[in-house]
């Protein structure tokens, strides 16, 4: 298992809050081996990115509302997601949901994805190759069945090279669809980019989302890479109602030091800097796309 670096420890307070109900739409939480065994083949693990971690990064950021995105790491284990489910909506508020690894549709039965969705489990990620599992066509097809019997959501990790080689797998879905990372787009090539034309032409039908996240990976010029804004922008104006945002904590498979989250929620201001944008960002298209309480004016995370 190859050594990567780890989440900076002390996030910095962003120059001004977010608004109230902000949402992290994809963060990972792990633990000790001891309680959460790491499947044969995992590509990291990293036992210090707890849900109490995290919790402190989202109080420091101002952020109140989260999605727990399962690591490849635990495979269709998902009891360090429901461990942390029950810890962070203790309070009551339901403020934090998740997102199943898709290897549980393979390797679970329904009574076990029942218990997901009464946790809080709302949508299934399909990892790009080498992390997560591979689906035949005839897998795939019952796999979207049962998400789309559950109400639940797909969600999609753009493979390195881009999301231009993945529209085939996912362009003809009848179910919510999430791209992560802003279809890896290479900010490099602008509008150019087959990966960010996928992604654009998917986003004008209803039910694509996109995930403006690893802005600080995907740019070719460093900090404060400002190259990522004119890609976030191309999505933001074509969908402005399904764009969501989330910082990718603990940053995994990270070959330099992460960026400091506040940091990186300082770069979602950059995209949207419209303050009504950006409460549809952080707070009403996450609320609509997870399901959290529309009417809820909880502050606690």
């Amino acid at each position: 298992m190859s050594t990567y670096f780890p989440f900076d420890p002390n996030p910095q307070s962003p120059s001004e809050p977010p608004p109230p109900l902000s949402c992290d739409s994809q963060f990972h939480v792990y633990g000790s081996a001891d309680k959460y065994p790491v499947k044969a083949g995992a590509a990291y693990e990293m036992p210090s990115a707890t849900w109490a971690a995290a919790r402190r990064m989202h109080q420091k950021l101002g952020i109140q509302r989260g999605v727990i995105v399962q690591a490849t790491t635990y495979g269709a284990d998902h009891q360090v997601v429901l461990d942390a489910l029950n810890a962070l909506n203790q309070d009551g508020a339901k403020n934090y949901r998740a997102c199943a690894n898709a290897a549980v549709l393979l390797e679970r039965d329904d009574a076990y994805l029942q218990v997901l969705n009464d946790a809080g489990v709302r949508g299934a990620r399909f990892s790009r190759g080498g992390l997560g599992v591979s689906f035949d066509k005839g897998q795939l097809d019952r796999a979207f069945g049962r998400l789309r019997e559950l109400g639940w959501y797909v969600k999609v990790q753009p493979e390195r090279e881009g999301f231009a080689e993945q529209i085939k797998t996912y362009a003809n879905l009848d179910i919510p669809v999430l791209i992560d990372h802003m279809g890896r787009a290479n900010p490099a090539q602008g509008a150019a980019d087959p990966g960010l034309r996928s992604v654009l032409d998917l986003l004008d039908k209803g039910n694509y989302w996109v995930m403006l996240s690893l802005g600080e990976k995907l740019s070719k010029k460093g900090a404060p890479w400002q190259d990522m804004v004119a890609v976030a922008q191309a999505l933001i104006e074509r969908a402005p109602d399904r764009c969501v945002w989330g910082t990718d904590w603990p940053h995994p498979l990270s070959v330099k030091p992460p960026a400091n989250d506040g940091a990186l929620l300082e770069l979602l201001y950059r995209y949207a800097p419209d303050p009504a944008m950006r409460k549809k960002v952080l707070v009403d298209n996450p609320a609509r796309l997870f399901g959290f309480d529309t009417t809820s004016d909880s502050t606690q995370p």
